[in-house]
């Protein structure tokens, strides 16, 4: 395996069902309008006022106490609505996503346990969160919309955010080179899990807290917007969440896992980094 720093060998990429250019299709598709509904509810409602809230209401990790694998099985009931390259339960994706990384760096236990923990954060919904309010690529709010956010082009319109001029600017509220850490991403599974991760102190590497934080900002890892914000630490973990990125996107396939043999390795990772009941 080359290091993550010399970017990622073609050789080494997932072997999906599907060829690469078939996955993010927002333009068409059987899934396509539950897809831009989920998204112009999200851009709609995701403000600067409204993250802040969710920060504070959730952040506390005050909600229940339940074990990671708990949480994974509630995800058998999620089937995520901004998603439109599959139409399976969230559970199954994570188990997909997991094993690719497995196999790709198998002397890297805890980057396994990332892509089972990477979406985890999607419980939100079984707790009563509207799933705009959870899944789908996020984004900076406080700040100009960039131009590769997900129907960036047609779905602000009604966003408050958009017409206050504090947050019009290319840097909006924030200041050049501040880093993400310092930014507001719209709410959502990837600062939820991070915070629950931070609170419950999960026995992981920094690059691990960092690329579930970040693995749904496609904008910025995907497409390379938003960099004026980006700190020297941000550019130095973009690989780590770029390699994340290959196996969460290209692992989705309708041949799923067979969850019941894999759980043993998976149980034995979280007893090693997050064991027990968690507060969430």
């Amino acid at each position: 395996m080359r290091s993550l720093q010399e970017g990622p060998d073609p050789s080494e990429e997932p072997k999906p069902g599907k060829d690469k250019s078939e996955f993010r299709n927002y333009t068409e598709g059987k899934l396509i309008d539950r897809v831009y509904h989920t998204y112009l509810l999200m851009h709609t409602h995701q403000t600067v006022d409204f993250v802040r809230r969710k920060r504070a209401q959730y952040g506390p990790c005050s909600l229940r106490r339940m074990s990671v694998m708990e949480a994974l099985e509630l995800l058998d009931q999620l089937v995520d609505e901004s998603d439109p390259d599959v139409d399976f339960p969230n559970s199954f994706h994570a188990f997909q996503t997991a094993e690719g990384i497995r196999r790709a760096h198998p002397d890297k236990d805890w980057f396994h346990l990332v892509g089972l923990l990477h979406d985890l954060g999607k419980v939100l919904v079984l707790f009563g969160e509207p799933q705009w309010a959870v899944v789908g690529d996020t984004f900076p709010v406080g700040c100009k919309v960039q131009s590769s956010v997900v129907y960036g082009d047609s779905t602000f319109h009604d966003n408050p955010d958009t017409k206050d001029p504090r947050y019009s600017t290319e840097c909006g509220m924030y200041q050049p080179g501040c880093g993400l850490e310092n930014v507001l991403m719209s709410w959502g599974h990837d600062e939820y899990m991070y915070q629950v991760m931070k609170f419950n102190k999960f026995a992981l590497p920094k690059e691990a807290f960092y690329m579930i934080r970040f693995h749904s900002f496609y904008p910025w890892h995907a497409h390379g917007d938003y960099g004026h914000l980006c700190s020297e630490e941000d550019r130095r973990m973009l690989p780590w969440v770029r390699e994340l990125n290959k196996f969460d996107l290209y692992t989705k396939q309708e041949d799923l896992p067979d969850v019941q043999q894999l759980r043993g390795y998976y149980q034995s990772l979280i007893d090693k980094y997050c064991p027990g009941q968690l507060c969430w």
